[in-house]
């Protein structure tokens, strides 16, 4: 199946429709491992004997992937291939292929044939057996460059667990298995897909982690350089801020501007001090200046977060968002047992 001209966001089916597992592979300038890898995904996935399908999202690639996708999906009823009109980046190709998932479980894959198919049973089967709603796979014998690929994940993979206090070892393996329930409570804007656990943490879904196998690569290059380490370190400061301060904004920029008041306080007072002890004249003295500076800054900040209150308000209401996440409402009545039932969209 080929999904075209379709910019509307896909809206999942009743749960009787879905398949038991869907597996997402972004796609960007990889002919020579479509081909191997849809023989080794259809291979594993038929092992599992569960129903599944396979989305393969097209990034608007130039080197023939696009042909060879259209070749494989003709052939197999279960590929469904969504393709872009331009490179719009991993995370949008991510974010497409799960919305577009009908299945109960979600599995994301690189189209690079490092991540090996055959650990999806193994992550399914962990996700199930531990009642998981993510389960991450974690590249410990990792086939890459020392210097320019495994430190810079390692040192960013350790801050990422620090900041977020979400622990994993490997934020970087696009090999991870979701429940559909989860991906449901998850946005993701510019460069976000290896912060999927983060945010499901965030809704309350426990993750887990399990080694996988990882290869090198044969066909094709690296789409990712040592850049993407300082790319890493912009989107963890937007993380942090949207897990910490997504409703309440100004407990941020609000004390961060009353600390800046406040510490006006010491220069001032500084300079008080040296007019009336010393006769020091104000107008030779920085003081008073760096006084005024800081509480202009700091009025500044708190209006700032005056602001961003607002626009969370309008963020929530305007959507009806709300600022909870149910898993699941269990009521009674007189005479009736205790039922259990999902929420309500």
């Amino acid at each position: 199946m080929v999904i075209r001209n379709n910019n509307s966001r896909y809206r999942v089916p009743a749960p009787d429709d879905l398949v038991d597992v869907a597996v997402v592979v972004p796609v960007y300038n990889e002919v020579d491992n479509i081909e191997p890898l849809h023989d080794e995904l259809s291979t594993a996935l038929d092992g599992l004997g569960r129903s599944y399908m396979i989305i393969y999202v097209n990034d608007g690639s130039r080197d023939g992937s696009k042909r060879k996708l259209e070749q494989i999906a003709s052939a197999n009823p279960n590929v469904m291939i969504i393709d872009f009109r331009r490179n719009f980046g991993q995370t949008a190709a991510i974010t497409a292929g799960i919305d577009y998932a009908r299945a109960h479980i979600v599995v994301l894959i690189d189209a690079d044939l490092q991540n090996d198919p055959n650990d999806i049973g193994k992550l399914i089967d962990k996700l199930e057996t531990e009642e998981l709603d993510a389960i991450s796979g974690w590249r410990k014998n990792r086939q890459d460059p020392f210097l320019n690929r495994r430190l810079p994940s390692m040192m960013a993979n350790s801050l990422i667990s620090w900041v977020t206090g979400v622990h994993l070892h490997d934020y970087g393996c696009t090999l991870k298995a979701y429940r559909r329930e989860v991906l449901d409570e998850v946005r993701l804007y510019g460069e976000m897909h290896r912060f999927i656990p983060v945010f499901a943490a965030a809704a309350g879904a426990q993750i887990g982690e399990i080694e996988v196998h990882h290869r090198p690569r044969i066909h094709g290059k690296s789409k990712y350089g040592i850049w993407r380490t300082f790319k890493v370190i912009l989107d963890l400061i937007t993380v942090s801020f949207i897990l910490n301060y997504r409703t309440t904004p100004m407990y941020l920029f609000g004390g961060f501007g009353v600390s800046l008041v406040a510490a006006s306080l010491i220069p001032a007072g500084a300079a008080v001090y040296r007019k009336i002890v010393l006769n020091a004249s104000f107008t030779r003295s920085p003081l008073p200046l760096l006084a005024l500076t800081l509480v202009i800054l700091g009025i500044q900040s708190i209006l700032m977060g005056l602001l961003a209150e607002l626009l969370v308000r309008t963020y929530h209401e305007s959507q009806g968002k709300p600022i909870y996440v149910v898993q699941r409402i269990t009521e009674s009545t007189p005479g009736v047992d205790a039922l259990e039932r999902e929420p309500q969209a």
